[in-house]
């Protein structure tokens, strides 16, 4: 049986030394090789596209193309790539836009090697690592979101909250007026109020927060 193959790297960090420095461990590693590095985001791009590494290793504060775009291009070019975000920062403005970028994994540069090793691993096979600190902000986010959801179903009346329900179940305004024995014209009220109170701009995107906050639960 043939050994599998290595899992390969691309690093990108506009500090040579720590370029040098994360290729010098992970190249110790059978199971990993690096297969390039660039010192800004255009050359990673190009990389990327020509290489189409496993991982690449992506900071995110650099000069030009920062590491947000970068993360989004390199992903565009080569979508098996999955990004871990290698930082010394942890703020919400680097973070989140790092992630909704396309970064699986964020990790910041006092990361042990070994953990560094086993995120590449694991960014390999499309599991996520978040550094503790990190992970406790986005699940504190994640709550937040939730509590705010949660808040604005409160402005929703009684009967409003009887119509959303029923629209998260997949019911047409006919059918819902049926159900509620009232005419189609106040459903169509009742439901432009939810839109407005909401902050959103259709019933589609109404069924999915009902679903996603638990204002509904299957049987």
């Amino acid at each position: 049986m043939s050994a599998p193959e290595a899992i390969t790297v691309l690093i990108v960090d506009d500090h040579a030394v720590v370029r040098q420095g994360v290729r010098a461990f992970l190249e110790l590693q059978p199971d990993i090789a690096v297969v390039g590095d660039a010192e800004g985001g255009a050359e990673a791009v190009r990389l990327a596209a020509a290489l189409a590494p496993d991982v690449a290793l992506i900071d995110i504060l650099m000069p030009g193309m920062d590491g947000v775009e970068t993360t989004r291009q390199v992903r565009g070019v080569s979508p098996r790539t999955q990004v871990i975000a290698l930082t010394s920062y942890h703020e919400d403005e680097h973070l989140f836009p790092a992630l909704r970028a396309g970064a699986l994994s964020y990790l910041l540069k006092d990361v042990e090697p070994e953990a560094l090793a086993l995120a590449v691993r694991r960014a390999a096979r499309g599991e996520s690592v978040l550094h503790p600190r990190v992970a406790a902000r986005v699940v504190e986010a994640v709550r937040q979101g939730s509590a705010e959801a949660q808040n604005l179903f409160l402005e929703l009346s009684e009967r409003e909250l009887e119509v959303l329900r029923l629209i998260a179940a997949g019911l047409a305004n006919a059918a819902i007026a049926e159900r509620l024995w009232i005419s189609e014209k106040t459903v169509k009220g009742h439901v432009g109020n939810i839109l407005g109170k909401l902050h959103i701009l259709d019933r589609t995107q109404a069924a999915v927060l009902a679903w996603r906050e638990g204002l509904v639960r299957r049987p």
